[in-house]
């Protein structure tokens, strides 16, 4: 399946869209809110250390919360908790520019905000732990944690953007009511979403099936051991990116010499790279080996440091510094596909607060330690922390081991596509995604399954049962038999090879099993193969030869 397939699919997918556009939109609001709380606290406090309190402040809940927060996602309706902080969220908003409008003390906004983030603690488990609930099978995941990757990096663009709008007009306290608004919609997108009951994602039942009963049948290290791996690449990647972020205004004043502006490019780049990366890893993911685009990650994250720390040219820094951040984001999106995949979902909440913890941590002393360390000989710091990431990843390839290899969701039935003799010769990837792709319908006896006149959409190969093939002419007279077809025979691909609408009704005779291919992966299978479409136009003509003879 392509990368323009696979986002069709996630976008196909109404549950799944309609959680990912919400929670853009509350992300947006969210770097909106950030922009307005810091000047607010500025403008009142005219204190920078009121303003450091506040940025520690909003970090701390994090540590203290998100492994309690992970075990209330693997407690309670995922999507309850995620509408439920939402709304208090955005009441808190609607308070926060009370208070502002009425000049109220600088301590009441600073509580409220913190409180606002004990509760945003809840959002990483309880999505994390959501998200593979609405996928309809595995394929999806990867995608769909990329394109959440990409519409957060949007948000990153559009929220500040709009801050720097309200401020320039003076109106602050609308920043807050926006915000809560954000957060009415996104309640508004979820209230009409499926439950999240923890300890099962129905969509993928098939494969939660299998990999809870391989955690429950295989010894405990088995599970612990791609979970280290994971956390040894989280624990890296937050120190080295929260070293780097603090740095980049050693890198412009003393390095660069280009002033606080060239800060602010700097941190442009890494959103930048941020989008570049999502989008990347939108077609990495699509492979069942994620092996190689972890190393892909590491590799760009790696190169990005070592040339940000030796070369001279500030234009090439940002290039390089895009190119570290695309890394640093292939690698999260990849390792937040595997820890999915790997952690049954009756835990997966509380694991991912776990990460969320470490992560934070790791990130805290990053900040501290390596402008600390690199603040005279910031090239050195860079290649080192190029070396810790590259180390870290092999780590945690090797601990991955199998687990970085996902086993393709195939229905048994929809094995019968690849014994199909006008197939043979495929290549072998190509039918595997045929197969995973496919959707088994079972019908019962006297089952229309194609009427004539209708729009293509759907191929078909007869898994078990028989089915007739009918026509009635322009006149409308009494509908002709065409022929009748049994296991392993197919039909419907005419309408969809030539955009003409069926011609002819297909009804079941028997109870029948039919293995269904949309028109996506229908044309992408046959395009794989030289010929096959000439091949498939033929077996037509010959029925209908049959038939008439």
């Amino acid at each position: 399946m392509g990368v323009i397939a696979a986002y069709r699919r996630v976008l196909s997918n109404g549950p799944l869209a309609r959680l990912l556009v919400g929670e853009f939109v509350s992300s947006t609001g969210d770097w909106l809110y950030l922009v307005a709380l810091l000047v607010i606290i500025w403008r009142i406090s005219n204190d920078p250390l009121v303003l450091g309190i506040v940025g520690a402040a909003r970090v701390l809940p994090y540590v203290v919360l998100s492994i309690p927060a992970g075990i209330v996602a693997d407690r309670f309706d995922r999507r309850a908790i995620l509408l439920t902080t939402d709304i208090i969220r955005g009441l808190l908003m609607l308070v926060i520019a009370g208070v502002v409008v009425a000049n109220g003390p600088v301590i009441v906004v600073v509580v409220l905000a913190v409180v606002a983030t004990c509760f945003a603690t809840f959002f990483s488990p309880a999505i994390g732990a959501y998200l593979p609930a609405l996928v309809r099978d595995e394929s999806e995941l990867g995608p769909a944690n990329s394109a959440w990757s990409s519409l957060d990096n949007l948000a990153f663009f559009i929220g500040p953007a709009l801050g720097a709008l309200l401020l320039g007009l003076g109106s602050l306290p609308l920043a807050f009511v926006l915000n809560a608004l954000t957060f009415g919609f996104v309640a508004v997108m979820l209230f009409g979403l499926p439950p999240g009951q923890p300890g099962r994602s129905a969509a993928v039942a098939q494969q939660s099936e299998k990999s809870e009963a391989a955690v429950e049948a295989a010894p405990r290290p088995s599970y612990r051991r791609p979970l280290v791996g994971l956390a040894v690449l989280n624990v890296a990647t937050g120190f080295v990116f929260g070293g780097l972020g603090v740095l980049t205004v050693v890198l412009a004043l003393d390095t660069f010499h280009v002033g606080d502006a060239g800060t602010g490019l700097l941190n442009s780049a890494i959103g930048v790279g941020g989008v570049v990366g999502a989008l990347v890893a939108g077609v990495l993911v699509l492979s069942r080996r994620l092996a190689p685009p972890l190393v892909i990650g590491a590799l760009l994250l790696a190169g990005g440091l070592v040339v940000l720390g030796g070369v001279g040219s500030f234009a090439i820094a940002l290039v390089a510094m895009a190119v570290a951040s695309a890394g640093s984001l292939l690698l999260e999106i990849v390792s937040t596909t595997l820890l999915q995949r790997v952690v049954p979902d009756a835990v997966r909440g509380r694991t991912i607060g776990v990460m969320e913890t470490t992560s934070v941590l790791a990130f805290s002393a990053g900040s501290f330690v390596i402008p600390v360390v690199g603040a005279n000989q910031p090239g050195l710091v860079m290649v080192g922390s190029a070396i810790l990431i590259i180390v870290a990843s092999i780590v945690t390839i090797v601990l991955l081991g199998q687990f970085a290899v996902l086993e393709p969701i195939i229905a048994p039935a929809a094995r019968r596509i690849g014994q199909v003799d006008l197939f043979a010769g495929l290549p072998p990837a190509r039918l595997e995604a045929a197969m995973r792709a496919a959707v088994v319908r079972e019908l019962g006896a006297g089952t229309v399954i194609i009427r004539q006149g209708d729009t293509a959409d759907f191929f078909y190969v007869i898994d078990a049962g028989r089915v007739e093939v009918t026509q009635t002419s322009r006149e409308g007279d009494q509908a002709r038999v065409l022929r009748q077809m049994g296991a392993g025979e197919v039909f419907g691909e005419i309408g969809m090879l030539t955009g003409v609408p069926r011609t002819a009704t297909v009804t079941a005779m028997t109870k029948t099993t039919l293995v269904a291919l949309d028109k996506d992966a229908f044309l992408e299978l046959v395009a794989s193969g030289p010929g096959l479409t000439y091949g498939l136009l033929d077996l037509h003509r010959v029925g209908i030869q049959t038939a008439e003879g």
